[in-house]
């Protein structure tokens, strides 16, 4: 578990999207136990108390489950996956158009560009 931490945003929101990428592509999957508070403290070097906020949000937002004194796990809602998913990547757009807006690139070249890079995605993929 490695998390490039970033001065400009709260640690606790980054162990957050951290997780929420991780289900996202598949790398944690649905009902799956996730470290212990104390242990991702450990791993990841960070206080213990940033650990418990950022599980107290995942489980407010329906992303973690804790059942009684066993070790939070990861949703089994499906449904909810599926909006984590769709949440980052309407995240990620809204991002890249605003980058783009401000850029003041003309659509079609943006357009372009975009299936360009997929194509290269996609040979890439086959290559592999």
């Amino acid at each position: 578990m490695a998390i490039q931490f970033d001065k400009r945003e709260a640690v606790y929101i980054q162990v957050i999207r951290y997780f929420k990428e991780q289900i996202a592509i598949g790398e944690m999957q649905s009902g799956q136990e996730i470290p212990s508070r104390r242990e991702l403290a450990q791993r990841l070097k960070i206080n213990p108390n940033t650990v418990q906020r950022a599980y107290k949000e995942m489980e407010e937002e329906g992303l973690i489950y804790t059942d009684g004194n066993k070790r939070s796990m990861i949703t089994t809602e499906m449904n909810r996956i599926k909006a984590i998913r769709e949440s980052l990547i309407t995240e990620a757009v809204n991002q890249f158009v605003g980058r783009v807006t401000s850029l003041q690139i003309p659509k079609d070249q943006v357009f372009e560009l975009i299936q360009s890079k997929l194509g290269d995605v996609g040979e890439e993929e086959e290559n592999d």
